[in-house]
């Protein structure tokens, strides 16, 4: 006794229904109950039908009934149980009068049907075919079709959600919540799918039932009862109908909430919303069928006041519509208008949190409402792909995971513009035009082309937007054509490449390490924070980075700063270490597999003054020339041209001392030069000196 109640304890009321119910369903089976029970379980009936009815006209998305199958067919086996118990007591009790099954059934059968069996009849025969033929029919035809049509749409929208988290739009949480959605719904519709042959079932069983009872009463009456066929007709027949008909309404209703819920949109608002604002939200289509009602009341012969008295109503509703849609343009005139006045706080404003902080988006793409197709993928936008082959191939170029991409719309841009930024502040910005293609001069090209000139956005070529028919005469001519997502994509991946080391964080180069450790715990626990913090090791794979070297190789790049760092702690210092270490793997990268490295070196004098100028005031170029200076940039420009021209690498070999500062240098005067030192030549590579600079600037 005791295990029992705490049985009853531990699942406590709520746990106790379902038990309950088939306790109930049993009893009305298997127990004549009497008429005052069945008047209740017929009531609770009918108000079981009217709940899921007004829950399914409520309920904001068809999943959020999810439960609906279940309790269609809890409710239908409650009503086939109730019509067991009622048959079994009308078959008994039958003889003795209207009331011998309860007042409900006496109810229905006398005042709905006006005690006449006959128009009983025809009434539960039009009941059936609403439900059976029109309203089950239909519901369980869509309910078929949108079970199937929504299995096969899984496979794509699960991809779509993993496309919208590899690019950032969404994160874990989010993506997880809509994959458990996806799959909630491919189940609610595939029940729906099964629940609907219960109604079904319950309509053809309704009509069986009711020969039964007819014909076993008219039996019973007769047989045993010694009933002339007009009376036992009348008992009998009337109870049957009440019968049938207080179980077929609950039906027609149960029924009409399966058909509802099946062919709702999935949509956030309930169906009186989404009449209120589809339907008689359109003063249009008020005033035409007003107009139409107008007209027929003033046909002589019809029913002219009726029709007078709907049509004016519909008329006035149509006018309150449109005056509605009118305030708000008013409102907003009158605000723009008017001058500013104190707004009083409300009574109770929320506290602000760390949450209304918004933190900046690492890298962002903000487009104009015109390119919001390139990013919609049911408009056949193909960014949103093009930016995740880019994420990854940047990922496995330098070496770290490069963060998502955050893309939202910005109604600021022009039409036509995007617009790229890094935590928060914009590092390029382009036109692109959907509907046209990207013809890019690549250097040599036979003829122009008609369209709108233009330059690339990633690499600052000479180009021409071009119609989609021009492509193949563009690509005839020596053009190379891309479409727009490709021109957004490229411009990301070389923004992205050239602000790499903007890119990575502590969090990442944590990452890096942790992947490290796996391979080598020894060398990553004695490297930080033992030997270096992770501040330093952090700026030294910075500056990598901002050289155009991949941190790829990190076992390398750890072992040679645990060597070093016992000599220096200098992020430079260290970082050109490491680019001894990684020597082989910056040559390859920049001259690819040849043997005899071309080279352009600087005048001896010139490297010399370069060497005691930086000597005495460090990194900091103050104590060099500005006319020098401006001989060198000029002469670094005119020989990375001449090499631009026949084809070879611009690959600047100076000193060790003052490759640093010369790499800043080139980078801000003659963008794509590589600079190396001496000691980052491998010994198996020979050097070729093919250009000397600056034998002018010494003089000057």
């Amino acid at each position: 006794m005791e295990q029992i109640l705490g049985a009853f304890r531990q699942f406590g009321a709520r746990g106790l229904g379902a038990p309950l119910l088939i306790l109930m369903l049993l009893a009305m089976v298997v127990i004549p109950l009497p008429p005052f029970l069945l008047d209740l379980f017929f009531t609770f009936n009918i108000a079981l039908s009217l709940v899921v009815l007004l829950v399914t006209v409520y309920a904001l998305r068809p999943l959020d009934f999810g439960m609906f199958p279940s309790m269609l067919l809890v409710a239908t086996l409650l009503r086939l149980a109730l019509n067991v118990a009622s048959t079994r007591v009308v078959l008994l009790e039958g003889h003795n009068g209207g009331d011998a099954a309860g007042k409900v059934i006496e109810a229905f059968g006398e005042f709905v049907i006006g005690g006449n069996y006959a128009v009983g009849l025809v009434v539960f025969a039009i009941l059936v075919i609403i439900n059976f033929v029109v309203v089950t029919k239909g519901a369980g035809r869509v309910s078929e079709v949108s079970a199937r049509f929504t299995l096969d749409a899984m496979p794509g929208k699960q991809m779509a959600i993993d496309a919208d988290l590899n690019s950032g739009l969404i994160d874990q949480d989010e993506a997880r919540v809509r994959r458990e959605e996806v799959a909630r719904e491919a189940d609610f519709y595939g029940a729906m799918d099964g629940a609907s042959k219960f109604v079904r079932g319950d309509a053809v069983a309704g009509i069986l039932i009711l020969l039964i009872n007819l014909i076993g009463g008219l039996s019973i009456g007769m047989g045993q009862h010694d009933l002339d066929f007009s009376t036992a007709m009348r008992f009998y027949a009337l109870l049957t109908i009440g019968d049938g008909l207080v179980a077929q309404i609950p039906s027609l209703l149960l029924a009409t909430s399966a058909a509802i819920i099946v062919t709702r949109v999935s949509k956030s608002e309930d169906l009186g919303s989404q009449v209120s604002n589809q339907m008689i939200d359109n003063p249009r289509a008020l005033g035409i069928t007003a107009a139409i009602l107008l007209l027929l009341g003033m046909i002589p012969g019809m029913p002219n006041m009726v029709f007078m008295m709907l049509g004016l109503a519909i008329a006035g509703l149509a006018y309150m519509v449109a005056k509605r849609r009118e305030q708000p343009a008013e409102a907003v005139a009158e605000a723009t208008a008017a001058p500013v006045q104190p707004v009083e706080e409300p009574s109770e404003v929320r506290e602000l949190t760390w949450h209304d902080v918004q933190p900046v988006d690492v890298i962002g793409l903000e487009v104009g409402y015109r390119l919001i197709p390139l990013v919609d993928r049911e408009q056949g936008g193909q960014l949103m792909n093009r930016i995740k082959g880019v994420r990854k191939k940047l990922s496995q170029e330098l070496g770290f995971l490069v963060q998502s991409v955050h893309i939202r719309d910005n109604l600021d841009l022009s039409p036509n513009a995007y617009r790229i930024t890094l935590n928060g502040v914009p590092v390029g910005e382009a036109d692109v035009f959907v509907d046209r293609e990207l013809a890019i001069n690549p250097g040599k090209v036979f003829g122009e082309l008609r369209g709108t000139p233009t330059k690339d956005p990633a690499f600052g070529l000479d180009a021409v937007w071009i119609e989609g028919t021009q492509r193949d005469q563009a690509q005839t001519m020596g053009y190379t054509v891309v479409d727009a997502s490709t021109v957004v994509a490229t411009h990301l991946s070389e923004l992205l490449q050239t602000h790499a080391h903007e890119l990575l964080g502590h969090d990442e180069v944590q990452k890096l390490l942790d992947n490290l450790a796996e391979v080598a715990p020894k060398l990553v626990e004695d490297l930080v924070p033992k030997l270096l913090p992770l501040a330093v090791v952090l700026r030294v794979l910075q500056n990598l980075l901002q050289e155009g070297v991949p941190i790829r190789d990190m076992r390398t790049i750890a072992e040679t700063l645990a060597e070093q760092a016992t000599k220096s702690q200098d992020a430079g210092a260290l970082t050109a270490s490491v680019r001894v270490a990684l020597s082989r793997a910056i040559v390859q990268q920049v001259v690819a597999p040849i043997e005899e490295i071309p080279v352009i070196v600087l005048d001896p004098g010139l490297e010399r003054l370069l060497q005691q100028t930086l000597a005495n005031a460090g990194e900091d170029a103050a104590g060099v020339e500005p006319g020098m200076l401006e001989q060198l940039q000029n002469a670094m420009q005119q020989t990375a041209k001449e090499q631009e021209l026949s084809g070879q690498e611009g690959v600047l070999l100076v000193a060790a001392v003052i490759r640093p500062w010369m790499a800043k240098f080139a980078r801000h005067s003659v963008p794509g030069m590589r600079v190396l030192s001496y000691n980052e030549i491998p010994d198996n590579r020979q050097i070729k000196v093919i250009a000397t600079i600056g034998r002018n600037a010494t003089e000057a």
